[in-house]
């Protein structure tokens, strides 16, 4: 099966039979004006600030025969590092050991990288190929976040073909422990001192009226 030539960047994700179904329902004329102004291929300030700030991500491959695959990778902030303006790479830590991803893309480089920030409600998606880089200890070490209590097992390098934004319709408002954890401690800590001035106050007027 003959592959066409992309013409936009747009067209790693439409692809002709996805082409006939936005003509079929109505919408190929909107993207097709939209493709004029590509999707973007390289990291920008924007896409790096969002990396930064992510700590999880949902990580596609595919098997030779196109059976799909996501696993979810976490870590501290920013543990989806930026190496150039076309590559991405993470740790990979050591966890069931399946290795479906590292098989799939033994076989299949095509990947894909969404991450979700439901706090914002903003949603990013990368798509690319992938490799896994095995005892590369500098490299491993340069991507290893300090002081995370986890093994690295490998590195999984991205080149990006593409990636995209999309609207916040439909995403769900969720926030992060750690940081409603430190929105109440903040509260808290604005409540103590609030009560303390009051408490003062009250000294002051008690003691005025002596």
């Amino acid at each position: 099966m003959t592959v066409a030539a992309r013409v936009y960047a747009s067209d790693v994700a439409f692809t002709p039979a996805v082409k006939s179904i936005q003509t079929r329902k109505g919408s190929r004329e909107a993207y097709a004006r939209a493709e004029q102004h590509g999707w973007r291929t390289e990291v920008d300030e924007k896409l790096a600030a969002f990396l930064a700030d992510a700590s999880s991500f949902y990580f596609a491959t595919a098997s030779a025969d196109g059976q799909p695959y996501i696993q979810h990778r976490g870590g501290p902030k920013g543990f989806l590092k930026v190496l150039d303006k076309q590559t991405l790479a993470f740790a990979d830590y050591a966890g069931n050991q399946q290795y479906l991803t590292q098989g799939n893309l033994s076989e299949n480089p095509k990947a894909y990288i969404f991450i979700m920030d439901y706090a914002h409600r903003r949603r990013v998606k990368i798509w690319g190929e992938a490799r896994v880089v095995e005892e590369d200890d500098a490299l491993t070490a340069s991507l290893m976040p300090k002081g995370y209590r986890a093994r690295p097992e490998q590195v999984i390098v991205f080149k990006i073909a593409a990636w995209d934004t999309n609207c916040p319709q439909h995403i769900p408002q969720k926030f992060d422990a750690a940081d409603v954890a430190a929105a109440l401690a903040a509260r808290d800590q604005r409540i103590a001192e609030l009560e303390a001035e009051v408490a003062a106050l009250k000294g002051q007027t008690t003691s005025a009226g002596s």
